[in-house]
């Protein structure tokens, strides 16, 4: 199977010279088009989105994980990434908007959406296929609060009976160091493989985007494509089951 993590900046690009809030106010256009084609070329089973936007105006309105999912043949999940009952970022326009998601080209066995204690960004989304599972996370940009987070995702690894892969954008941004504790809490592993930094995508030096996995899943080749469609860079992960 191939996996893909992307996080794509809500479609608006990642040119280094734009306004740095352009990623959240501004709009789509063609950059959509673009990941589109980048993703239909790479034939992916299963992708998993971080930062897509539902339907604001920024957007045109639509859902990107579902116009991704059409233009692929695929299915899709999405979530909101703040909690349901926060009184603000619930509300707020385009904020309200703003989560994350999974597109699979199999059906979806069950989906779950767990919101965890702290931080802003409380969403992870779980993703179950027939022979595998896999957690989506965006964590916080506070150090303290991703560990409590890390903490508690740790948990819903341990509850889980399938393989189980573990990606998403984690904001380690002190070194992948902080995930040690968290992978051998979890029984996760981080593939051997290219070991390329993903952000910014223009002039990658931090090492923001993982895909862990537990052991009975074979990573056979993981890479990082040199792409600037996004601020980050997505990660291309092809994989078995044992």
């Amino acid at each position: 199977m191939r996996f893909i993590l992307y996080n794509i900046r809500y479609g608006t690009g990642g040119n280094m010279n734009r306004f740095p809030l352009s990623g959240y106010i501004g709009r789509t256009g063609k950059h959509l088009e673009e990941i589109i084609h980048f993703l239909r070329e790479l034939n992916p089973d299963v992708i998993g989105l971080i930062e897509v936007d539902a339907g604001s105006y920024r957007s045109g309105k639509f859902n990107q994980a579902q116009k991704i999912a059409e233009s692929l043949g695929h299915y899709h999940t999405y979530k909101s990434k703040y909690a349901e009952n926060h009184p603000l970022l619930t509300k707020v326009p385009i904020l309200n908007k703003q989560g994350n998601a999974f597109v699979a080209r199999d059906s979806i066995s069950s989906e779950k959406f767990h919101y965890v204690t702290r931080g802003v960004k409380k969403l992870v989304i779980e993703l179950e296929l027939e022979n595998v599972v896999f957690l989506l996370v965006h964590l916080a940009l506070s150090y303290r609060t991703r560990q409590e987070q890390l903490r508690e995702i740790k948990t819903i690894v341990r509850n889980i009976e399938k393989p189980c892969i573990v990606a998403g954008d984690f904001n380690v941004f002190q070194g992948k160091k902080e995930l040690e504790l968290f992978k051998d809490a979890a029984g996760l592993i981080e593939p051997d493989g290219e070991d390329a930094p993903t952000f910014p995508s223009w002039k990658p030096k931090h090492d923001l985007d993982f895909v862990l996995h537990t052991p009975q899943v074979r990573v056979n080749h993981i890479h990082v494509p040199q792409v600037l469609y996004s601020d980050h860079l997505p990660v291309v992960c092809d994989f078995e089951v044992e």
